[in-house]
């Protein structure tokens, strides 16, 4: 009914209103401060698949992802727990995404509570809010699977673990200083 309508509406400007952006107030001056978190469709024997990568903003680098035939909280939550295994972040780190469903999830939410993460949203129509992901993506296809076919999940996998190792030890950053990724990370290590 309408009402239930208008019900669910008011809960979830609510939940979006208590989730603010964020990853504006932070300084980035190392690796496990932001992480950021989007969700692209890719193609594989003319069926969709969703692939959840986290990237970390400071240097750019991907430190987790997931792909599945389902867009749901299930697979952004891989690759959360992904880039936690990979990473190991202290408390406080912050976790960026748009206002997709499956970053809004209570299971979702309750899993960044666990991991002592904080949530941080795109504001109401600020698309480039999430520009790092955006940008890796537009890279992503442009650079490694545009005019590919793939005839099975495996295949794509193949060329995600392929494309994304080039991307993290190989693939130059202007932002960066014309390095690659984890180059860019060992160089501020070394950093007194």
């Amino acid at each position: 009914s309408a009402r239930l309508y208008r019900r669910a509406k008011v809960a979830q400007r609510a939940f979006f209103a208590s989730v603010p952006n964020q990853q504006r107030q932070v300084a980035i001056e190392a690796p496990n401060q932001v992480w950021v978190g989007d969700v692209t469709y890719l193609k594989v024997a003319g069926q969709w698949r969703y692939l959840a990568v986290v990237m970390d903003r400071h240097s750019r680098r991907i430190v987790g992802w997931s792909l599945s035939a389902r867009r749901d909280a299930a697979l952004t939550g891989e690759a959360l727990q992904r880039a936690v295994r990979n990473r190991q972040p202290e408390s406080g780190l912050v976790f960026h995404s748009d206002r997709g469903i499956e970053y809004a999830a209570f299971e979702y939410r309750e899993r960044l509570a666990r991991l002592s993460i904080f949530q941080s949203m795109n504001r109401p129509g600020k698309m480039n809010d999430n520009a790092h992901m955006e940008s890796f993506f537009h890279s992503m296809k442009a650079e490694e699977l545009y005019g590919k076919t793939f005839h099975d999940d495996e295949q794509l996998r193949q060329a995600l673990r392929s494309y994304i190792a080039f991307y993290n030890q190989q693939r130059l950053h202007s932002a960066l200083r014309y390095l690659p990724p984890a180059a860019f990370e060992r160089q501020q290590a070394q950093q007194p």
